[in-house]
């Protein structure tokens, strides 16, 4: 999938490569250039990209920048950023998966007064949650199969949590805040509100400054897609009411299929979610140490090297972990 938009080094399971690209660590050694702030001893965080073997690549996720399961990792000192206010390193190594989710965040342009759906809460889910509420967003409804996630989901702030096998997330919402689910409700809505108007001298005037500042939108959930398996889109967008936003997090792999005309007749508004800046890598960093945004809930765990394979494979009881930490000291 990278190799088509050019880059042709991303990790593949044919090519050996060091993971790591989520991490916090000790500076070993800095080179004759590198600013006095990062002197030997001081803890810091990475953006995962560095110049190498004459490109750019991915730290951890590229066999040409090994990331942090090696005993060292070379980084750009431009992209490098002191840990402040003595925050916990291990809350530290959050920062990139966390900053994914605030990325996240600024493409939706979802305010205080909005009401946010987050289907699926593995990592990436719970990652967005943490920054909704940390946000101000009133209305967070969270939807996962699994008891435990949802259980984590309600601790990184959820106001409402449901299972999607006993009930819809839509229809969780409370119900001042629903937005239209079906086309005939909007055409009657488009007619009821024209005769009204139209009794107005001047109707167009007053329609248009209505229009400028929000009144003629109707109301609509921000939904955001975490769990990245084919088919999701397709069913958000059958699903979601008229004229949803939906933010796509997860990350699909595979080949996947949508109804062009449902989204049509439906308008919604989808947006697709890549990475993160580097400047909102460092605002995650400073979000993380200043206690404006809570992601302990999202560390399930901590092992040394020698569990890091036992930890792969825990990783997939969704009852049991969402992270696990990687301390090489233990």
């Amino acid at each position: 999938v990278f190799a088509e938009g050019g880059y042709h080094d991303f990790v593949r399971s044919d090519i050996p490569v060091v993971m790591g690209h989520e991490f916090c660590g000790v500076v070993a050694e800095r080179g004759r250039k590198v600013g006095k702030q990062f002197t030997p001893g001081t803890t810091v965080v990475s953006f995962p990209l560095r110049r190498a073997n004459g490109g750019v690549h991915l730290i951890g996720l590229s066999p040409r920048a090994p990331g942090a399961y090696a005993e060292q990792v070379v980084t750009e000192a431009a992209l490098t950023f002191v840990v402040p206010n003595g925050l916990d390193p291990a809350i530290a190594a959050l920062t990139e998966p966390m900053s994914i989710a605030l990325h996240a965040i600024h493409r939706s342009e979802i305010t205080q007064k909005d009401v946010a759906i987050v289907i699926g809460c593995g990592p990436v889910g719970l990652a967005v949650i943490c920054h909704l509420k940390a946000r101000g967003v009133r209305t967070i409804v969270a939807s996962d199969f699994s008891p435990g996630r949802r259980a984590l989901a309600t601790r990184c702030g959820a106001d409402i949590v449901v299972d999607p096998a006993a009930g819809s997330p839509y229809e969780a919402v409370p119900a001042k805040q629903r937005g239209l689910t079906e086309i005939p409700a909007l055409f009657e809505l488009g007619v009821g509100s024209m005769e009204k108007l139209r009794k107005i001298p001047g109707w167009s005037h007053v329609y248009r400054v209505a229009d400028r500042l929000g009144g003629t939108a109707p109301k609509r959930p921000v939904i955001f897609e975490c769990v990245g398996v084919p088919g999701m889109i397709d069913g958000i967008i059958r699903a979601a009411p008229l004229a949803s936003r939906i933010i796509v997090v997860g990350v699909c792999m595979g080949e996947d299929t949508l109804r062009p005309a449902v989204a049509i007749g439906k308008e919604v508004d989808l947006r697709f979610v890549f990475g993160q800046t580097p400047l909102e890598f460092r605002d995650t960093l400073h979000m993380l140490a200043d206690g404006k945004v809570d992601a302990s809930p999202l560390v399930t765990g901590t092992v040394g090297l020698g569990g890091v394979a036992e930890a792969f494979e825990a990783l997939g009881d969704p009852e049991t972990h969402a992270k696990i930490l990687i301390d090489p000291a233990r």
